[in-house]
């Protein structure tokens, strides 16, 4: 007999769920009238540009960031660098005062005990016990005698002793080179960094004074400047009442007869000065005023005329406004008492028009179940 599998995997039962879900979120938001979008959703569109530009920004400050880091990864690598350059540095010198030292050594007997080319640096073979090249160590025995071991002993440890002495010395010496070179170090920083400080007040003091005697130049100029205008101002000012005053006492403006005369001709008179004016002048003058003011007022009553003319003109034109305005309302009051009727006998025959379409025409109405069937997805 074959056996049925009826169980159900529950990660497909949640996916479809889902589905469904999404299907039932998607109609509500197309089929309701309140919040369906005819068109482009353009609060979907929105969401989308907002999150592109705040993913754009997050990037932006993400290279900066990087950027940053980057700039200060590339100064420690310089600081390191300066500072792995100058350890080489020291290093070498030291090594190259340590041949120089070794080179000073070459006559001494221990300068070769750590030589990897001792063997090539040996004296030839001995010729004997008398050899004069052979020293206390170099001594061997014949047949059957045993070399003095206390000796040989205690100038190796005499060697040794002197060996570790001299190292310890050199280390002592390099510990101490060290130190004072780091002293030396600290100090030269120092003293840069006082002398920048000096510098930088020095600048400071130097700019302060430059903007105090730039203030007091300019100050001195706008001082200058104000007491010129014045000055030309003063001058301007009497030279234009010493003219007034020339002007008004000198003989251009006196009606004066006499000055006019010329000193040697009588009869004659001067082109630039004033002459005065004749009784007859005058009276002529007189004259002229006076038809000037009869013509004037003359003028004033013609326009008083004038005025009232206008002014009866003006309410005649106003009392016919107001029986037009009388009829107008008349008219209206009229048309709107015949617009009334004429709409009654409308509102009855759309009323007819309404009780044969209900009684006659749409006499099968359709249900709800009947609009339901359209529209049930949203794909």
């Amino acid at each position: 007999m074959y056996k049925t599998d009826l169980s159900v995997d529950p990660k497909e039962v949640a996916a479809i769920q889902a589905r469904r879900n999404r299907e039932k979120d998607r109609q509500a938001r197309f089929f309701n009238v309140r919040t369906r979008v005819m068109g482009v959703d353009v609060e979907a569109l929105n969401k989308q540009v907002e999150e592109r530009k705040l993913r754009e920004a997050t990037e932006r400050n993400k290279e900066a960031a990087h950027g940053t880091t980057q700039v200060h990864y590339d100064l420690v690598a310089q600081m390191l660098e300066k500072e792995q350059a100058e350890r080489t540095r020291r290093l070498a010198k030291k090594v190259q005062e340590y041949r120089e030292q070794k080179q000073q050594l070459k006559n001494r007997r221990e300068f070769d005990i750590w030589d990897p080319n001792q063997l090539q640096k040996e004296y030839p073979a001995r010729l004997g016990d008398n050899d004069l090249r052979c020293g206390p160590a170099s001594l061997q025995c014949f047949a059957g005698e045993d070399l003095d071991r206390t000796t040989f002993l205690k100038m190796q440890q005499e060697q040794f002793r002197y060996n570790l002495d001299r190292q310890v010395q050199e280390q002592q010496q390099a510990r101490n080179d060290e130190k004072s070179a780091d002293l030396l170090n600290d100090k030269l920083r120092l003293a840069m960094e006082m002398r920048a400080t000096q510098l930088a007040k020095l600048e400071e003091s130097c700019r302060v004074a430059m903007m105090v005697a730039m203030a007091n130049a300019n100050k001195a100029k706008a001082a200058e400047t104000t007491a010129r205008q014045q000055h030309k101002h003063k001058r301007e000012q009497e030279a234009n009442t010493k003219e007034i005053q020339k002007q008004v006492t000198s003989d251009l403006l006196t009606e004066n007869p006499k000055v006019a005369q010329h000193p040697i001709d009588p009869h004659r008179v001067l082109p630039y000065c004033w002459k005065g004016m004749t009784p007859e002048q005058r009276a002529a003058i007189r004259k002229t005023q006076e038809v000037q003011r009869h013509e004037k007022e003359i003028q004033r009553q013609s326009e008083k005329a004038l005025n009232t003319e206008w002014e009866n003109q003006a309410m005649c034109l106003t009392k016919a406004a107001m029986e037009l305005e009388e009829q107008e309302k008349e008219l209206c009051a009229e048309f709107q008492r015949g617009l009334g009727s004429f709409n009654q006998q409308l509102a009855h025959e759309q009323k007819a028009h309404q009780n044969y379409l209900n009684s006659i025409i749409y006499t099968n109405q359709p249900t709800a179940q009947y609009f339901l069937q359209f529209n049930t997805s949203s794909r």
